[in-house]
């Protein structure tokens, strides 16, 4: 199975043509109707939304991480979870270590150590 994501911001979906993404043949076929794998139960704070979407991640195992703006959490999606597991922040809008304030996107090197980068507390944390 081959995962391809779209991110949508306030319902405007931005295309790219193959020549500028990386690795994606010239001649790859896409496919008419997706699935939709995170969220899809509205906006909100349960494990099986998303609110605001703004940061994303997807590791060779299609396995997505992604900061939520409104939430100020960083939520881990397996293939075939119908819920996040929260994996950073989660604990409300803040500074302690347990907190993220907007964070706006994630990076996991090769060691599966998890950047967060949160854009109004201008901090980056290692989790």
């Amino acid at each position: 199975m081959t995962l391809v994501c779209a991110v949508v911001f306030f319902a405007l979906i931005t295309t790219a043509t193959a020549s500028v993404i990386p690795n994606i043949p010239a001649d790859a076929r896409w496919k008419q109707n997706g699935v939709t794998v995170a969220g899809g139960h509205g906006e909100g704070n349960a494990t099986n939304q998303l609110w605001f979407p703004n940061g994303l991640f997807v590791d060779d195992d299609q396995t997505m991480v992604i900061a939520e703006w409104e939430n100020h959490r960083v939520t881990q999606w397996k293939m075939g979870d119908t819920n996040g597991q929260v994996i950073a922040g989660g604990h409300g809008q803040g500074n302690r270590l347990d907190q993220l304030r907007y964070p706006a996107d994630v990076l996991i090197d090769k060691e599966t150590c998890l950047s967060g980068c949160a854009k109004i507390d201008m901090k980056v944390g290692l989790y």
